[in-house]
Parts: C-alpha cells; structure tokens; sequence
C-alpha cells in the first residue's frame, strides 16, 4: 500500500484521488502490510461466488472513505445493487457474514437468515439499544475542506488527462510491448472504424505519445490501402 498524509493530498501536484492517476512510488513508497494466500478452491461455487457481496461501504469504526468521486458513488450504490441482486438480507448469508459479533440495526425483512427478537431497529430508540452518534467532519479530515457536492474536481497544477498514460508508453513500457500495443489498437480499429470517428482515434493516441499515435495511424492507412475495394470480388 501507499500512504500519502493528508496535509499533501490537498496539495499534491494532481489529483490524488482521481482514480485514472497513479501515485509515484518516488514520492509515496509502497509499504507491504501483509501477505494474501489463496490456500482452497470454493467447495460451492454458487454459494460462496455468486452470493459473495461486496462494497466498499462495509467499513469499521476508524477506517473512512477518501474523497474519490467514484468511490463516494460505490459506498451506497453497491450495497443497493446487492439488495437487488441477492436479496434483502444479504448481508446475513453465510458468505457475507462477520466473522465477529456486530451490533447492526440491518435485520428482519425479506429471506431473514438470523432474527433478533423484538429488539428496535430505529435510532435514537427508548428500548435500550445503543446507536453511532459520531456525526459531522473531523476535524483534520477532509470532510473539513467542504461539501460534498456533485461537481468536477479542483484541478491541481499537473492534472491533465494523457500525461500518465504518455510515460507509461515512453518510459515504463519496452519496444516488444509498444510494438504489440501499436498492433492491438490498430487491429480493432481496422475493425470498422470509419472517418471521422477514425480521425478522432488517431488524434487522441497522438495526445498520448506522438510517436506511438503515428505508427497507430500509419498502421491502419496500410491496412485500409491492402484491403480490396468494396463491392469487388472474384469474377
């Protein structure tokens, strides 16, 4: 993982939490936190895959959601898609199930897996049950700087939209993959790509890195000039 501080996330020379950027591990080092091992294959693959439901919302007292636009519409939007997709009570299949007691006012409805007797399910309740009453921004959190709006980000003094992409082709990619991605996108766009969507193609590989948008655009003029007229074929 990366950690940048908060104080030079405001600042940083683009948008950190814009999710097509990468972070530099220059200025932010990876910090390895532990070691994943897949160690069995899902005996139920309906199940345990299927039915498995995810969401970036499931959070613990102590971990927030950063300011990332798409992550912000995930929180809520995947949890609805889940309902949906699996049912109310999702949440209570044995797969999506804590692996710790949770004091939850998330139970009854439809397809109930586990009940809770007549305990109250709204907050603030008199039956007793205690509720989160941690509300409005930290103080240090960005959830400070102001509202949560819908609205574009605030560019930073490096954002732009190919600048990422062009050093990756120049400078993190070799010649074998260059040469096997120039062949990639002019193939599909030999796939029926007209003008002056074609146009628009080459100009936007262009914007990423000159030299590998030319060898796109002669690539493809090649390709058109080797194919046989329309409407022609064997006498």
């Amino acid at each position: 993982m990366q950690v940048m501080p908060y104080a030079e996330a405001k600042n940083y020379r683009f948008n950190p939490f814009d999710l097509t950027k990468t972070w530099s591990h220059k200025d932010y080092p990876l910090i390895k936190v532990g070691t994943m091992t897949l160690n069995r294959n899902p005996e139920n693959f309906f199940a345990q895959i299927e039915q498995a439901a995810f969401s970036p919302g499931n959070t613990v007292p102590g971990i927030g959601l950063s300011p990332d636009k798409m992550l912000l519409g995930r929180a809520f939007a995947y949890a609805d898609a889940q309902r949906n997709r699996i049912g109310t009570n999702f949440h209570q299949l044995p797969v999506n199930q804590p692996r710790v007691p949770v004091n939850t006012y998330m139970f009854d409805g439809q397809m109930a897996y586990h009940h809770s007797g007549n305990a109250p399910v709204h907050a603030p309740n008199s039956g007793g049950r205690p509720w989160s009453d941690d509300t409005g921004p930290v103080e240090n959190g960005w959830e400070a700087d102001g509202e949560m709006v819908r609205s574009a980000y605030t560019l930073h003094a490096e954002d732009d939209d190919f600048g990422q992409a062009g050093t990756l082709v120049r400078e993190v990619w070799n010649d074998a993959q260059r040469a096997q991605f120039v062949e990639q996108v002019a193939g599909s766009l030999l796939g029926g790509v007209r003008s002056p969507v074609l146009e628009r193609a080459f100009g936007y590989w262009k914007s990423v890195d000159a030299k590998i948008g030319q060898q796109i655009e002669e690539k493809v003029r090649a390709g058109h000039a080797a194919q046989p007229a329309e409407g022609m074929g064997e006498g």
